[in-house]
């Protein structure tokens, strides 16, 4: 059995990015940047107005000669004791050097006066500030969302270099579980883990190439790995811990993969997998779901965001306050389920690594160290965000 950390160092050191593609910035959210993002433009392009109100040339009052607006530029200079009215975003004017703040201004047959007098050069958005031509505003392995497809725009970018999306292919296996949960048998259990997992990577941008329920035979569970040779990452549920009929082990032989490890110093998810057969990277989760998530986060996100170029794949843990008390850690690290308050972190009591409903209710993950210490409430422990199933 390994620790956590050298687990991570082995999977990670043997994973390299896929290859490249262009895609248009609009439909590059959730991918990882292959090459910086560049500026075509400058940004502004002119000093322009962040208020609306007037452009106005030195001490008042001012004579009213105008209008700016937003993307019509007026277009003549200023003398000092000229004005034009402006709106939010618009140019200023050759010779303007102060905004008067509409609600500070009054204007009487095109005199323009204002109480208090603007102070020179307050409310202008001077040329370039946000950024200039040539200016790399998004490193490569920058995830890309929301606001940076904003900026890459704004730059004059309409497509950038990303990684390909990865497949990944999902088994379940055992005998109890049911694909229709509308159908399920009493003494049956729906199939869970599977979706579960499908949304993870699904959320990290990977295509989830095929998903399917595999029984307790070893001749089955090869052919399923066998049929799951396309995907760069294939994830097993259940079937991976020392039980008559947990198959993953033996199969994974007969299907030409070589182990890297089994069994990490974690709770829950001990019984983990890690396997390759060429490129391909196998993950054998173990198969109670929370177990299964907890794993999935530890292991299968980091390899997907490692293969689709992050710099930085592993998730990053924040320190919070605990609104509870914890026990003394044991001998492996645990990931322990907790909701959030305005307090803190609050501890969810139940640890049944069955637990959907309490899984359902976790906003974090503890990071609970090998040997940790009993916590008093108030103490800040190490925490991992989780939203909707992945990191936030």
């Amino acid at each position: 059995m390994i620790t956590l950390d050298e687990a991570w160092d082995r999977l990670l050191s043997s994973i390299a990015p896929l290859e490249a593609e262009q895609v248009p910035v609009d439909d590059s959210g959730g991918r990882y940047l292959r090459e910086p993002v560049v500026a075509r433009r400058t940004q502004p392009y002119a000093d322009l107005s962040a208020m609306d109100g007037f452009a106005a040339s030195g001490e008042g009052p001012w004579s009213l000669i105008g209008e700016a607006r937003a993307g019509h530029a007026f277009d003549r200079a200023l003398g000092s004791g000229q004005a034009v009215a402006i709106s939010t975003g618009a140019a200023l004017p050759e010779g303007a050097d102060r905004i008067v703040v509409k609600e500070d201004a009054s204007l009487a047959q095109s005199i323009l006066q204002a109480d208090p007098p603007p102070i020179p050069g307050r409310h202008i958005r001077r040329r370039g500030f946000d950024f200039d031509t040539g200016d790399t505003l998004l490193a490569a392995g920058t995830r890309m969302e929301a606001p940076h497809i904003a900026l890459a725009r704004t730059a004059g970018v309409g497509t950038v270099s990303v990684t390909r999306r990865p497949r990944v292919a999902i088994l379940e296996c055992g005998d109890e579980l049911h694909a229709d949960p509308m159908d399920c048998p009493p003494d049956g259990l729906p199939a869970s883990n599977g979706a579960m997992t499908a949304r993870m990577v699904s959320a990290l941008g990977a295509e989830v190439s095929s998903r399917v329920l595999v029984p307790d035979r070893l001749e089955a569970v090869v052919d399923a790995l066998n049929a799951a040779s396309h995907a760069e990452l294939l994830l097993t549920s259940g079937g991976a811990s020392v039980g008559e009929h947990d198959l993953i082990k033996p199969a994974l032989e007969r299907a030409g993969f070589t182990l890297d490890f089994w069994r990490v110093a974690i709770r829950p998810g001990k019984p983990l997998i890690v396997a390759r057969r060429g490129t391909q990277l196998m993950l054998g989760l173990p198969g109670n779901p929370v177990s299964t998530f907890v794993t999935a986060f530890l292991f299968a996100l980091p390899a997907l965001r490692r293969m689709a170029g992050a710099d930085s794949p592993l998730p990053q843990p924040i320190r919070l306050p605990l609104a509870g008390r914890l026990a003394a850690g044991g001998a492996r690290r645990e990931f322990l389920r907790a909701r959030l308050s305005p307090e803190g972190v609050v501890p969810i009591e139940e640890r049944d690594s069955s637990a959907l409903a309490a899984l359902a209710q976790t906003d974090v993950l503890i990071d609970r160290p090998i040997g940790a210490p009993a916590e008093a409430e108030g103490s800040l422990v190490p925490c991992y965000l989780l939203e909707n199933g992945a990191i936030a």
